[in-house]
């Protein structure tokens, strides 16, 4: 039976809150929403707690000091935007959070410095160090320089991923919409809000709609893929809305507010955690029944005679999704052959690998100590 009550204990507290939220619907900011979120993080800091905040709108901001109508298209007018409105958002952070006597810095990252393993372990390094030093970590995906190869794609899935990297227990998502719902609210009056997700199936992840509004880049799916990393870190989500001057106060206090996803009991490991949420797949796997079973069950490794098919074009050493023969992801791994080579090799034993490729390389495609299962 799940409990809000754990909540009230947490120690690592990271919040996030989205473009809709933080700007009215001209695209200006909403300086009371900022002020109010200022002090209910400084609150939660006075109380010897830590909380790291990731933010969005810093493009709206820029649309909106040019004057412009709508968010420009094309990627570069965006990163100017960007350029313009990411300091201007941090000076009204800083003005807030300073009437309360409350330190912040400015972290911008790009999904190149949670790939790179050296600079994902730099990343967590200086925010446990502002941590130390009781300040609040201000994040945002770095829109100056980030194009589609690289971007987080959504902030939504940045927080999940901070709240991962620094092993957070609970991570807040503030919303234009009270939590996660039975259907579209905005279009059906019979739907009921979710309280609580025990458990993330594939019936709960097709309630997600689209984007919400034109100021922000993410939707419900995207905050379900979030509170997806999230749960499978044992960090503990909440998805409400942001327009309750003191929602982040009655969440802490673990008041029944917006959607609560419960923790998986057993998190994974750092490393598997990078592996599963900050690497990107380069590729896909089929796997037969035998070889789901090998690696559900059984903990193994992923043999050549298990795979069925393979698509996408990758290199070793990087990261691709496993499904089963019926299309469900069932793994992600750091492969040790090529796609050319595990399309040479597939249905293979082990034993006939140095035969096919000419070289003693893994008997294994996808080590164990390399996979993760989903």
């Amino acid at each position: 039976m799940y409990s809000r009550g754990k909540i009230k204990n947490a120690r690592r507290i990271v919040v996030k809150v989205g473009t809709s939220t933080l700007t009215y619907e001209t695209g200006k900011i909403n300086f009371q929403i900022i002020d109010k979120i200022a002090c209910q993080i400084a609150n939660l800091m006075n109380q010897g707690r830590e909380v790291i905040l990731v933010t969005s709108a810093a493009i709206s901001v820029g649309v909106s000091k040019f004057g412009l109508a709508q968010k420009p298209e094309s990627v570069p007018e965006k990163q100017a935007m960007a350029a313009v409105g990411q300091g201007i958002l941090m000076q009204y952070y800083e003005k807030f959070f300073s009437e309360y006597g409350q330190i912040v810095a400015q972290v911008l990252l790009t999904k190149e410095d949670v790939i790179d393993r050296k600079k994902y372990l730099n990343i967590r390094n200086t925010l446990f160090t502002l941590l130390k030093y009781r300040v609040v970590p201000i994040i945002n995906e770095n829109d100056t320089v980030a194009v589609d190869e690289i971007k987080f794609g959504d902030n939504d899935t940045l927080s999940a991923l901070v709240a991962s990297v620094v092993e957070a227990d609970l991570l807040i998502i503030l919303s234009d919409i009270d939590g996660l719902f039975t259907a579209d609210p905005k279009t059906d009056p019979q739907a009921k809000l979710i309280e609580v997700v025990d458990e993330l199936t594939p019936e709960i992840e097709s309630l997600a709609g689209g984007v919400g509004s034109w100021r922000g880049s993410g939707g419900m799916t995207t905050k379900i893929q979030a509170a997806k990393i999230g749960v499978n870190s044992n960090v503990s989500v909440v998805i409400a809305n942001g327009a309750d001057p003191t929602v982040i106060e009655k969440i802490i206090d673990g008041q029944p507010v917006g959607t609560y996803f419960v923790p998986k009991e057993h998190k994974l490991e750092q490393r598997k955690r990078w592996i599963a949420f900050g690497l990107s797949p380069q590729g896909i796997l089929y796997v037969d029944s035998g070889a789901e079973k090998a690696l559900v069950n059984n903990g193994r490794s992923l043999l050549p005679s298990g795979i069925v098919d393979v698509k996408g074009d990758f290199e070793a050493g990087q990261a691709v999704q496993v499904l089963n023969l019926e299309g469900k992801e069932i793994a992600r791994g750091i492969v040790n052959y090529s796609s050319d080579e595990i399309q040479q090799v597939k249905g293979l034993k082990s034993s006939e690998l140095q035969l096919i490729l000419g070289y003693n390389g893994s008997d294994v495609i996808i080590h164990r100590d390399n996979l993760v299962l989903m």
